[in-house]
């Protein structure tokens, strides 16, 4: 990893490299919506600020450096992007969440066609397939009430999720948080699929299969069990390795 350069301390830097990379993977994976979404991250050890990226940036050119620090009061605290835009509707999602929930370090939004097309399907995400059954009984949904750009919205925003790492945004798109970066990457994969699946299912115009009650609870157990921290930090490295050859790009 490349050493830092100032006023960033090693523990930022480093989440500076990771919080660019898991930006690239998501151009990676076509998640994005050109200069639109946002993923967010809490720096360690600074409670009360985090990185969010440079509004106008594409993903797929994310850099550690291009990441800006703001306060929950949207202010920038990089001298050095002082007049950097940060996207007001990202503020106002990911400012309530780390403020409510500091248990979730990292936080995705995306408005993917298969996340948005669920999102507008008055079911939700219907538990048709595995990937849909790791969010069964855990997934929360939010109304949408026009671009988030209202801080009444907030208090919304966090009664909707509660305890929840995942939630459907009605008519707009997939939100997600995690524990770390390699957490939160894992949810927003796996929703994201779950989506995917279901736009198939769907128009394949025949009648769908559901699980048995008992197994749906069983798999959204199984998504617990003691090793799944050790699989999502292997589909982390794993992911990474795609991206290998642009570590030194993104680490700048």
């Amino acid at each position: 990893m490349t050493l830092p350069s100032e006023p960033f301390s090693a523990n930022e830097w480093k989440a500076r490299c990771e919080l660019a990379a898991l930006y690239r993977l998501i151009a990676y994976f076509r998640m994005t919506d050109l200069i639109d979404t946002h993923i967010s991250m809490a720096i360690p050890g600074d409670p009360g600020h985090f990185l969010i990226n440079r509004y106008g940036k594409v993903f797929e050119q994310m850099c550690a450096s291009d990441l800006v620090r703001i306060d929950k009061f949207g202010h920038v605290k990089d001298l050095q992007l002082e007049q950097s835009n940060v996207n007001a509707a990202g503020f106002v999602i990911h400012s309530a969440i780390h403020q409510a929930r500091p248990d979730l370090k990292c936080i995705i939004h995306t408005h993917t066609p298969h996340g948005a097309g669920v999102s507008a399907q008055e079911e939700g995400l219907l538990p048709i397939s595995q990937h849909a059954l790791k969010f069964y009984g855990c997934l929360s949904y939010h109304g949408y009430e026009g671009i988030a750009l209202r801080a009444e919205e907030k208090e919304r925003l966090i009664a909707d999720l509660g305890t929840n790492n995942a939630m459907i945004l009605r008519n707009h798109g997939l939100l997600v948080g995690g524990r770390h970066v390699a957490h939160a990457f894992h949810e927003i994969y796996f929703l994201e699929r779950a989506c995917q699946i279901q736009i198939h299912a769907l128009a394949g115009g025949r009648q769908l299969s559901y699980p048995p009650e008992e197994v749906r609870l069983r798999t959204a157990e199984q998504f617990q069990r003691d090793e799944a921290e050790e699989i999502i930090q292997r589909a982390w490295t794993a992911a990474l390795s795609l991206i290998a050859d642009e570590k030194d790009s993104y680490c700048s």
